[in-house]
Parts: structure tokens; sequence; C-alpha cells
């Protein structure tokens, strides 16, 4: 299969890209901003199977068609995208500048959205695109203070999930979603500081790995909680 997961050189999705590549027959592309940390994962495949493309998701609106060829330099389709990137700032509602406002909602939702765009036409029949949520943008979930922002542009994203597996039944093309709660990566570090989540990156990246595989053969639409706690 071929497999693209963005955010994937750390946390979640550096675990979920890792699981994949233990498969002989999956090509893995991986996506971030860091390239050392992205050779890091792509060197820790055992079979040799993963690749990276550098990319800022803040900046993709400039240039989506890009991205899609960068891909097609890779792969001539695509099976399973698993959309993990994200990005956090804890701060208060009045505290928060726009320019934060506005990143968050870049990466978390517009920049998924166009990936989704602009690779549909390449996607294969009965592919499954993965949109990864949060706890905090699942509607009557407990919320934080600090993560109003954050918390919106995930639940926009879990939103358009139910729309997508809508449109694109004639393409049989699946999309689900997966709001997770807290897992022990950066970012949970960053908006719970001191918090011992129950759930290591490890765990929580092999959950969103085989559900990527298999989730789509008994789920479309569905926007699914993954928590042992929130946080």
């Amino acid at each position: 299969m071929n497999i693209i997961v963005t955010g994937g050189s750390n946390g979640i999705g550096r675990q979920v890209a890792l699981f994949l590549s233990k498969e002989k027959s999956n090509e893995i592309l991986i996506t971030g901003r860091n390239s050392k940390t992205l050779i890091e994962v792509a060197d820790a495949a055992e079979n040799n199977n993963i690749r990276y493309l550098v990319s800022d998701f803040r900046k993709l609106h400039i240039a989506p068609e890009e991205f899609k060829n960068n891909v097609l330099s890779f792969f001539s389709s695509v099976d399973i995208l698993i959309n993990n990137a994200g990005i956090l700032y804890s701060k208060k509602f009045v505290e928060i500048t726009d320019n934060q406002v506005r990143e968050m909602m870049e990466v978390n939702f517009f920049a998924p959205m166009l990936i989704i765009k602009t690779l549909l036409p390449i996607m294969n029949s009965n592919a499954h695109i993965v949109n990864i949520s949060s706890m905090g943008g699942f509607q009557g979930s407990a919320k934080f203070p600090g993560l109003s922002y954050y918390s919106a542009s995930k639940a926009a994203l879990a939103c358009i999930t139910e729309c997508l597996a809508g449109e694109f039944t004639e393409q049989q093309i699946s999309v689900n979603c997966l709001a997770l709660g807290s897992a022990r990566t950066e970012m949970i570090e960053n908006a719970f500081p001191g918090y011992n989540a129950p759930v290591t990156a490890t765990d929580m990246g092999k959950f969103v790995a085989d559900f990527a595989l298999n989730g789509n053969k008994v789920f479309n639409g569905k926007v699914l909680p993954v928590a042992l706690t929130t946080p």
C-alpha cells in the first residue's frame, strides 16, 4: 500500500509510520518541517520503506499543487492518507495572537482539506482517509482553558470528515476521524505541563496505524473518540 502520514517526524505520527513500515509491501511517505527528524524516522524503518518530504503546512495554501507534484515523485497513487500534522498554542482566549490562531487553523484544518482536495484524483478506489482530531474537538467532551482555538480547529476537522464521507461515496473512498485523548507527546506536555498521560505515543500510534489499515472495513464518516483520559 502507498501511505502518507503527515506530521510523521515525531510523536504519534512517528510511531504510526514505524508501525506501518513493518509490513514490507507498504511504502510510506512522511511529512514534517524538520529534515533531521524526518531522516531519523526513515533510517529507523527496518524494511527501508519510509520516504520523507519536508513541508510547512502553515504555507501550504500558497502552492498546494506543488505538494501534489512532490507526492507524485514518490507515488503514482495513494491508498491511505493519515492527516496527523497539528500545531497547538496553549493560551487564554483573550491572550492568544491572531497569527497563532491562523497558524492553528492553517495546519489543523485548512492544510488537511487542501491535501485531500489535491490528492483526490490519485486516490485509489477503497482508499482510506483518516483525520486525526482531538477529544478537545469532540462534541460533549470536557474542555480546558487555553485550548479554545485548538479545540475549535479540531472540531472543524471532525465535522468535515462526516461531510466528505458522503461526498466521496461514488469514488468508494472512506473518510473517518479519530479524536485522540491523552498520550505522552510533546504536544500534551505543552498543553498540560507535568501531566503524565496513561497512554504512550507508541501504543496510540499502533492503534492509529491498525485503524488506517482496517477501520474502513466497518466505518465510514465516523468521528470516534480514542481516549482513556482527557487529559
